[in-house]
């Protein structure tokens, strides 16, 4: 497998606002010309938001819903074969842009997204009602699952594109599943935390298993740098405006080790006198207050809106894009 850069590019962080696919996907190839994304538009409902994209891409473990979450079901009933028909038709879509912009065997890069494995377990239920994460060998179940079942998907998108894929995990539970701070189901159940060793293992094992090479996207506060730091993952993505002091150290040790940032820089808040100095200066701070030179921004970090892109308008999420492809070419000045 050649390993893929990212640092440089200009993406997103997959999910999208509204709910057809093709008018979507014309938009991101057409902006992100270095890294476009296959989109999620979770406003279509069940099965089409993070988790419910999963059920697409289990494997031999079919997922359904109950009261309160997805849940393990005994056979694939109508929600996984909605999800698998989601994916499918945005998959179709995808393939007939990109054959139609003479895209295929040109070596552009597209990156798919998908659930982390202790973000699925964090929020899928057992048939008891109780969630994946309070049983350890769900836990490898389902991880085991998930990576052959993304691991299907990238190779299936490689195949009809012709063209490299990298592998984005959404790990925004994995905090909570680290802290032990996960409620119960019901008031009889508690969520032990897990230990890091724990997290580790699980998460490079889904890693290493689907065959390209992997983002890992964590926002949200309290993001576990060290963890991350120690993945096997090329790139770490994260939000800077959730970054403050007590982060920097991990910051700064992520940078060090060599991992590539995809730093969300724009903000998903919809605001017409926004300009791109004012989403560049927050990440310029930071490798300042970090103490690393200017050439850094340009030969380790790639830019995107910051998570959170699908609870806007399609005309800020369009100008979103251009926002980030101006932060990052301001990094190229010296």
């Amino acid at each position: 497998m050649t390993s893929l850069s990212v640092a440089g590019v200009v993406t997103g962080m997959g999910s999208w606002p509204g709910t057809d696919p093709r008018e979507a996907a014309n938009i991101v190839v057409g902006e992100l010309e270095s890294l476009p994304h296959l989109v999620e538009l979770p406003a279509r409902g069940l099965g089409a938001d993070l988790v419910g994209r999963a059920a697409a891409l289990l494997v031999d473990i079919p997922l359904d819903v109950s009261t309160t979450a997805y849940q393990v079901a005994s056979h694939r009933g109508s929600v996984a074969r909605r999800a698998s028909d989601f994916l499918a038709h945005d998959l179709d879509v995808l393939e007939e842009i990109w054959e139609v912009g003479g895209l295929r065997g040109c070596g552009r890069p597209v990156k798919v997204q998908a659930v982390g494995p202790w973000t699925l377990a964090a929020n899928a239920e057992l048939s008891t009602g109780r969630r994946v994460l309070t049983d350890r060998g769900a836990v490898r179940d389902f991880s085991e699952s998930l990576t052959e079942g993304v691991s299907r998907h990238a190779a299936e998108v490689a195949r009809r594109l012709d063209c490299p894929v990298i592998v984005q995990f959404d790990e925004p539970s994995l905090p909570d599943v680290l802290a032990g701070s996960l409620p119960g189901r019901s008031r009889f159940e508690t969520v032990p935390a897990v230990p890091e060793p724990e997290a580790l293992a699980v998460l490079d094992g889904a890693i290493a298993g689907v065959g390209a090479d992997v983002i890992v996207h964590c926002c949200g506060s309290k993001v576990p740098w060290d963890l991350l730091r120690r993945s096997g993952a090329r790139a770490i993505a994260f939000d800077v405006a959730m970054v403050d002091d007590s982060d920097f150290d991990g910051v700064g040790e992520l940078v060090e080790s060599g991992k590539e940032l995809i730093v969300g820089a724009v903000p998903t808040t919809a605001s017409p006198r926004l300009v791109w100095r004012d989403c560049a200066k927050p990440v310029e701070d930071l490798f300042s207050q970090l103490g690393f030179p200017h050439s850094y921004l340009r030969e380790r970090v790639a830019v995107s809106p910051s998570c959170g892109l699908a609870g806007t308008s399609e005309k800020w999420a369009r100008q979103a894009l251009r926002l980030a492809a101006d932060v990052r070419s301001s990094f190229e000045d010296e």
